[in-house]
């Protein structure tokens, strides 16, 4: 299964399961396993470490101890439509996966703002001083 031009999944990775769906089909829905459980052994992968622990933490619940990720698709009719969602939903997993997030860069206040925080602070410093009661002087 293609990726991207550089990336690809041997199909030795990935197992499907057929299951009988719920949703739009009337009777047919009763007799007819258009589900498409599929699963993909990400541990058993040659992706780099990096770009399975971001993928663990994008698979969330998906995700089992063994390191399978499971995806079903159960929407449409047709158990070959729901083949194609489901493995488009497997591939812009992996998309999200390979591309590293941004640094974070910190983020500096501006000299305004600070001035202004400060006028703000003596301000209230000031109302607030204004509440207590005269000093008496002995």
């Amino acid at each position: 299964m293609r990726i991207t031009d550089h990336v690809s999944i041997d199909e030795a990775l990935l197992e499907e399961r057929h299951a009988r769906a719920s949703g739009p089909g009337g009777q047919h829905v009763n007799k007819a396993e258009t589900a498409v459980q599929l699963r993909f052994n990400m541990a058993a992968s040659d992706m780099s470490d990096d770009i399975k622990s971001r993928l663990s933490r994008l698979a969330g619940s998906r995700l089992t101890k063994e390191g399978w990720i499971v995806l079903l698709a159960d929407r449409e009719r047709s158990r070959e439509r729901n083949r194609e969602a489901v493995r488009k939903r497997l591939r812009q997993l992996i998309e999200r996966a390979l591309t590293p997030p941004k640094p974070r860069k910190k983020a500096r206040p501006s000299l305004a703002s600070i001035k202004r925080q400060k006028e703000a602070k003596a301000r209230r410093s000031t109302i607030k001083a204004a509440r207590k009661p005269p000093k008496m002087d002995d």
